[in-house]
């Protein structure tokens, strides 16, 4: 390659650099439903392969999506909507527990000045605002009235979604069929075998580590209801969430199970053995059934690497950002695997075996 084509390549990856970062604002719905299509896709083929046509098949999981999110909004949100009030409600007990026993605790054990904290403001204003909950349509309308051209905007991008994901899934293998017809002959099998390794790391994480995200949601709000837990839908559904990193589902659901159920039961010991015991037979279903049934032995993110892609990319790029985080993250992580094994066969990594066998000194010879 010329210098003049790296000059050419260099100013085509700039300008689309900054196309992407001025198209920002607009990009999301298209991000959504490119997500959405990637992860029908599967479903599609295996109902093309049992002789569906293509855009029937598409219809059927376009129903299926529907028929789960119309449950969700029938019965789950309701749900969650009391559970938000009632913890709404249960924060200022939270902060008086914190204010006269927790905290006077921690002051007399390490010995620090009285009244180090100041939770007096943040009580007040919970206790403030605890008066207004009848007000909140009003609220909500008020605002929706006040920016009334944002509303639309957003209703506009929510309703994009569906109508993008519909077509990209419908013509999905065409569309990656021209895309491969267009990469350069010579680095065709470079190119498919890192997207092939790219599209195998995103495809143990999404679809892998998504459902076992969703599987353990079920099981936790499951088990904490059975309990009789007021927030254990709430509760279970944050865990499931929170299972993206290995581990940290379990701590924060436990966490917070328990704390609830304190101020629940008071001091009655079966309520606390239950939630250890929901969330132990949710670890042991993790590890032993999950894990090697939906993500088995792919490769994956690391857990630090998914957290610092999500992190990094809502700080630079708000939710767009959110949304690229992963896919960025896997193709870096390819690329990054590779680099490592061009250096392992580079002749820098190589000089101290070189040295050796010049003017290195003898192994020690054992006992004879």
């Amino acid at each position: 390659m010329t210098d003049s084509n790296r000059w050419l390549w260099l100013a085509g990856l700039f300008f689309a650099g900054w196309l992407i970062y001025l198209l920002m604002p607009i990009l999301s719905p298209f991000l959504v439903g490119i997500l959405l299509a990637y992860l029908g896709d599967p479903l599609v083929d295996r109902l093309e392969e049992r002789g569906l046509s293509r855009t029937w098949g598409v219809v059927a999981v376009f129903a299926l999506f529907g028929l789960l999110l119309l449950l969700i909004l029938l019965f789950l949100l309701p749900m969650l909507g009391r559970q938000l009030v009632y913890l709404y409600q249960l924060v200022p007990l939270v902060l008086d527990w914190l204010q006269q026993e927790a905290l006077p605790w921690v002051q007399v054990k390490l010995g620090l000045a009285q009244g180090f904290w100041h939770l007096d403001q943040l009580k007040a204003m919970f206790a403030g605002q605890l008066g207004k909950t009848t007000d909140i349509v009003s609220q909500l309308l008020s605002q929706a009235t006040a920016s009334g051209l944002a509303l639309l905007a957003w209703l506009g991008n929510l309703l994009l979604v569906p109508v993008v994901s519909f077509y990209l899934l419908r013509d999905w293998d065409i569309l990656v069929a021209k895309l491969r017809a267009l990469l350069p002959r010579r680095r065709e099998g470079l190119v498919v075998g890192l997207i092939g390794e790219c599209h195998e790391v995103l495809g143990a994480f999404l679809r892998g580590q998504l459902l076992v995200m969703l599987a353990l949601g079920v099981v936790y709000a499951l088990g904490l209801m059975l309990i009789g837990l007021d927030l254990g839908l709430l509760i279970g559904l944050l865990a499931g969430l929170a299972s993206i990193v290995p581990y940290m589902g379990f701590v924060v659901g436990i966490g917070a199970a328990l704390i609830a159920a304190l101020f629940q039961f008071g001091g009655d010991p079966y309520p606390l053995i239950g939630v250890a015991a929901v969330f132990t037979v949710g670890q042991l279903l993790e590890g032993v059934l999950l894990t090697p049934l939906l993500v088995g032995d792919r490769i994956g993110l690391h857990p630090v690497a998914v957290i610092f892609a999500v992190l990094a990319g809502g700080q630079l790029f708000g939710f767009t950002g959110v949304l690229l985080a992963l896919p960025v993250a896997a193709v870096i992580m390819v690329l990054l695997r590779h680099v490592h094994d061009l250096y392992k066969l580079s002749e820098l990594y190589g000089e101290s075996s070189h040295g050796d066998s010049s003017g290195g000194s003898a192994e020690p010879s054992g006992p004879t």
